[in-house]
């Protein structure tokens, strides 16, 4: 039995994804648990596992599409499972019905029409209920708020039913109309009604302007693509219907338009190319000065709105200092090899990450977060510590759990866990919720002073500047050279005031210049 599988929840106030990868095709036989795609939200990149064994009957979404949450995915058929009294009986009835009266009524699902587009307005009717219309025809005129897009029937029939008035709001994903079809009922390609809707005024303005190029072979009448690609196409000037499509029945990916442009010499370079026999070659001037433009989304945007609601919102102070960490250092050095022989990998972080919890007990609002009008104040008892990682995808904060209850061994566990699944673009909802206070190991990459913005709704956040060996006097006024690191926090001056970071600073900087006295705070 075919059963849709419903695209769950995936995160709080997730409500739509891209498909970024598909690891199956329609026709392949798959088990339970197994991957069948990969989504990017704006907040991680998910993999989607089968929930039954069986046999992918359809995908609903292109690579690169945008898929709602809640609504289906894919379609399988499940092992195991035959069809019901009900869809038995149905079946033959649904053979049957062309045979005695030769048409069939189907519903016209109103396809997606832009990104983040969920809903349109209709604004004219181009048809009657009783019209006969042919493939193509335009049914409607409907109005995003971006633009005004031309609605195409997909198959040739009579309008059976609108089922909306002019001026009314129509839902994406629901039925727009109702035709009559004549013959046998074909599978409704939810991609062409969107190529179609979203190119219809291009393609007549360039059989208008454009007679001389009717010469130009067509190698896509259609152009199956999806709105992401036709956006690509229509900053880079690219007609689609000259890309050649590597996706099934020539569907054309990003890919697929810039190695067009990289084998497709311009008009004017084969005009060029072509000079009379008498005349010499003409040069070709390079042109300078373009520009493109590039979408921002996914991990980028919600971080773009997260940036901004802080600096917004949040009145930042700096405050900046210095540790000695070559004590710190002799001791990694004693116990990295011995741990990693254990599978530990033993890094500075940990011991960051653990002194500053030891602090954090002393210093409880820097644990804290405030509400919005600024008249609460919430102390949490779960130390739950973000590292911002440099992913693949863009920034992520992935935190650390209830570190006031873990040791040092669990705590470079779980930095470990965390930075592999970040870098990957991997890391679970669960792992980017939560967060009470951040680290920015900014240092890593280069740098010594930074201004770090909160993460809303913390009120600190400290950037670890790069390790420096630098000369120093030591208690006897001799030079000597020591490991020295800058750090930088930022503070919520709603929240604490310069006296309290200094004082929690010092605090958590004794920890790590002194180990041992770290080691006697966790007993």
């Amino acid at each position: 039995m075919s059963k849709d599988f419903i695209l769950p929840d995936i995160g709080e106030g997730i409500v739509e994804c891209e498909i970024v990868e598909w690891l199956v095709a329609e026709g392949d036989a798959v088990k339970e648990d197994q991957p069948i795609c990969d989504v990017m939200t704006d907040k991680a990149l998910v993999q989607i596992p089968a929930v039954h064994d069986g046999v992918i009957s359809k995908l609903y979404y292109a690579k690169g599409d945008i898929a709602k949450v809640h609504a289906p995915l894919f379609a399988m058929d499940v092992d195991g499972e035959a069809p019901t009294q009900s869809e038995e009986a149905q079946a033959p009835a649904a053979t049957e019905a062309p045979s005695e009266t030769g048409e069939h009524l189907e519903d016209f699902i109103l396809p997606d029409i832009g990104e983040g587009i969920v809903e349109c307005e209709i604004v004219e009717w181009l048809v009657s209920e009783g019209d006969e219309i042919v493939e193509d025809q335009a049914v409607c005129d409907v109005m995003t708020d971006k633009a005004l897009v031309q609605i195409p029937a997909k198959y040739t029939g009579k309008v059976k039913k609108l089922y909306y008035q002019k001026g009314d709001i129509a839902a994406v994903h629901s039925p727009l109309f109702q035709m009559s079809i004549a013959g046998q009922s074909a599978e409704p390609d939810v991609s062409s009604a969107v190529v179609k809707a979203q190119t219809n005024a291009v393609t007549k303005s360039a059989e208008k302007s454009a007679p001389a190029s009717s010469a130009t072979k067509q190698l896509n009448k259609k152009a199956v693509a999806s709105p992401a690609v036709r956006r690509k196409a229509r900053e880079l000037d690219v007609d689609l219907t000259q890309v050649p499509g590597s996706g099934k029945n020539g569907r054309i990916y990003k890919q697929d338009i810039e190695d067009f442009l990289n084998e497709t010499p311009s008009q004017e370079t084969q005009q060029q190319a072509a000079p009379k026999a008498a005349e010499p070659a003409a040069t070709v001037t390079a042109v300078s000065g373009g520009s493109r433009v590039e979408p921002i989304k996914g991990i980028k945007a919600a971080m773009a709105k997260q940036m901004v609601a802080s600096v917004s919102t949040i009145p930042h102070f700096t405050f900046c200092d210095e540790i000695d960490l070559t004590k710190l250092i002799a001791m990694r050095s004693e116990l990295k090899e011995q741990y990693k022989q254990q599978g530990v990998k033993l890094t500075m972080m940990p011991f960051f990450i653990k002194a500053l919890s030891l602090a954090i007990k002393q210093f409880p609002v820097l644990n804290s977060q405030v509400n919005d009008d600024c008249s609460e104040l919430t102390y949490f008892d779960d130390h739950n510590i973000g590292m911002a990682v440099d992913s693949k995808i863009g920034l992520l904060v992935p935190n650390i759990k209830s570190c006031q209850s873990k040791s040092i061994v669990d705590v470079a566990n779980e930095v470990t866990r965390l930075t592999e699944a970040a870098r990957d673009g991997r890391v679970s909802p669960d792992d980017l919720k939560g967060g009470t206070i951040s680290i920015s190991n900014i240092g890593a990459i280069g740098g010594t002073i930074a201004t770090p913005i909160i993460n809303k709704p913390e009120v600190a956040i400290v950037a670890l500047g790069k390790l420096q060996h630098l000369p120093r006097f030591d208690a006897q006024g001799n030079v000597i050279s020591a490991a020295i690191m800058q750090v930088s926090w930022s503070g919520d001056h709603r929240v604490i005031d310069g006296g309290t970071i200094a004082r929690f600073n010092n605090l958590w900087k004794s920890y790590l210049e002194d180990p041992a006295k770290m080691m006697m705070a966790m007993s």
